[in-house]
């Protein structure tokens, strides 16, 4: 029973991670209508960018720890949202009005640009932090065996789900809500109604870009670096991991992608662990095709 506990104790921060990104992810599919794998590059750019500037403010400026991990996170956020609104402007947005499924093509051309800028940048130099808040919160302890979290791993899971629930709480009852519900449901329709379908399309983009770029932050934060191809293999996992609650309601998307983290984790405590990608994706690539139909129900 302990170990069942510590396997759902651990299952946390992961499906955390995994809701958040969902959840922002499902903002953008609102208004692009189409799979798009450049959200996963911006996760790992803005992380990427987030280690080179700590590693810059630490090792160039000789500012304390603390205030290198704020410079890194200032410029990864920045780094991050800024990517996303420019995409969204000057590549998406564009490509939405004319061939809405060459958007597919220039996300895997996005995801290449930002993998290879971030490896560049970094002169293909592997940058690791040192571990971080890694005190041990004890939950219960019996039979010499304890179920137990980092502080890290605490403070992530409640900021990523915070983020969610905020999100939420947001779209459901701000003016900006009303028109991206009205956006995704009609575009033309809401243009008919003196909504700016372009604005909110971007807007829609730069804050999955937001969501994503805190959750490379934290996650690099959590592992301590971020891999060069993360960028290709979390874009074509939160396509897949979002679709577990489906794609036309962000919060949906996000209990469906944290169940799929649960899942995902008592594979590793309970199965053979060199499988368990390859499980996870064919369940989810069932489950698309087996509702391939979008319901729209915000």
């Amino acid at each position: 029973m302990a170990y069942f506990l510590q396997q759902i104790a651990n299952a946390l921060p992961i499906a955390s991670l995994y809701a958040a990104l969902a959840f922002g992810y499902a903002i953008a599919f609102a208004v692009t209508r189409r799979a798009d794998i450049t959200y996963g590059a911006i996760f790992a750019f803005s992380g990427h960018v987030y280690l080179l500037f700590a590693y810059i403010g630490w090792d160039r400026l000789w500012l304390v720890l603390p205030a290198s991990l704020a410079l890194g996170a200032a410029v990864g956020l920045m780094g991050g949202v800024g990517a996303g609104v420019a995409i969204g402007r000057f590549v998406m947005r564009p490509l939405s009005a004319v061939s809405p499924n060459a958007m597919i093509v220039a996300s895997l051309g996005l995801v290449m640009v930002l993998m290879e800028g971030a490896r560049l940048a970094s002169d293909t130099r592997e940058l690791w932090l040192p571990p971080l808040l890694d005190g041990r919160i004890v939950f219960w302890q019996g039979g010499g065996f304890s179920v137990a979290l980092t502080m890290l791993q605490l403070i992530n899971a409640a900021l990523m789900l915070v983020m969610v629930v905020i999100g939420h709480i947001a779209l459901r009852h701000s003016r900006f809500g009303r028109c991206w519900r009205a956006v995704s449901d009609d575009a033309l329709a809401a243009e008919l109604s003196g909504v700016s379908s372009a604005r909110i399309f971007v807007s829609a983009y730069a804050l999955a870009a937001l969501y994503a770029s805190v959750c490379g932050i934290l996650a690099t934060s959590y592992y301590g670096t971020m891999d060069f191809g993360a960028g290709l293999l979390f874009g074509l996992k939160v396509v897949l991991i979002a679709a577990a609650g489906g794609h036309s309601s962000p919060i949906r998307s996000a209990a469906g992608a944290a169940l799929v983290g649960i899942a995902e984790t008592l594979w590793s405590g309970y199965g053979p662990i060199f499988w368990r990608d390859l499980a996870v994706i064919s369940g989810l690539v069932l489950l698309l095709v087996l509702s391939r139909r979008e319901r729209v129900t915000i």
